[in-house]
């Protein structure tokens, strides 16, 4: 098992030395993260300014203020590349190249992303938050819920790989998949409830949102976050939940890239 994961982390060495290449990139996404987390708080707490105590969905003012900003930094944890960088190499017939090597190609893309993960959650979600912080009032959780949220969000993680390479890996049957990747982006941002709290949402609407994977990449980690859960065995219920959708998607990228290879055809001297 040491000596497998020895195996791939010049991976993530290498992902890493890629990606502060263009540090610029990180004032960027910072800029964009801020603006687009400004533009849903302060929209959100206009509605709740009438009655900053308790509104819709049980929450208040600091609550949704808090689930708000941080879902718009979850979502920049979630945005590892692998869909666009997945979908350019099978375009460009490099994945052949990447085949030839004796290790997994999407383990060893799990661990290019990890780079990625980490920096924006320092570089960006920190500076991010910490900003806001100033600004606005914020919901202060217990330390257990902060430990569970780690927990939730590492899984949050997993699953926004899986999703990604499964969006990647439509690049075998499609030689554009732009849009592919922007009907996955929109929907996973509102069945995950990054849009819109999932608690707010009608019956129907709400119960298939959790019925999907989507709500374990924000939705999850933020009811843990805010202690929106009653009792231990529906945080556990929540992590089981993320678990098991991490594991199903797991199972199907393995199955789908099998399947992905044998349509594979690269021209080329």
């Amino acid at each position: 098992m040491t000596g497998r994961l020895r195996t791939y982390l010049p991976f993530a060495t290498s992902g890493l030395q890629s990606l502060l290449q263009y540090r610029s990139t990180f004032a960027m996404t910072a800029m964009t993260a801020a603006a687009g987390a400004a533009v849903t708080v302060f929209l959100w707490r206009a509605v709740y300014a009438a009655d900053p105590g308790s509104g819709p969905g049980g929450f208040d003012q600091r609550g949704i203020t808090t689930y708000l900003l941080v879902a718009q930094l979850l979502q920049v944890l979630h945005t590892n590349r692998v869909d666009d960088e997945v979908a350019a190499e099978v375009y460009r017939g490099d994945v052949a190249v990447m085949l030839v090597r004796p290790v997994s190609y999407p383990v060893m893309r799990f661990f290019s992303c990890l780079p990625v993960v980490a920096a924006n959650a320092v570089l960006v979600g920190v500076p991010v938050f910490a900003l806001f912080a100033l600004l606005v009032p914020l919901t202060r959780p217990e330390p257990l819920d902060l430990l569970l949220f780690a927990l939730s969000t590492a899984c949050s993680v997993l699953l926004a790989f899986c999703v990604n390479l499964l969006t990647g890996m439509t690049g075998f049957l499609t030689t554009n998949t732009w849009g592919v990747r922007m009907v996955k982006q929109s929907v996973v941002a509102f069945f995950a409830g990054q849009l819109v709290p999932i608690a707010l949402m009608p019956g129907p609407l709400a119960a298939l949102a959790r019925a999907l994977p989507f709500s374990g990449m924000v939705d999850g980690p933020l009811t843990l976050l805010l202690g929106r859960y009653d009792g231990w065995s529906a945080a556990a219920g929540v992590l089981a939940g993320q678990l098991a959708w991490a594991a199903g998607l797991t199972l199907l990228c393995a199955v789908l890239w099998r399947s992905a290879l044998g349509r594979l055809e690269v021209l080329g001297g």
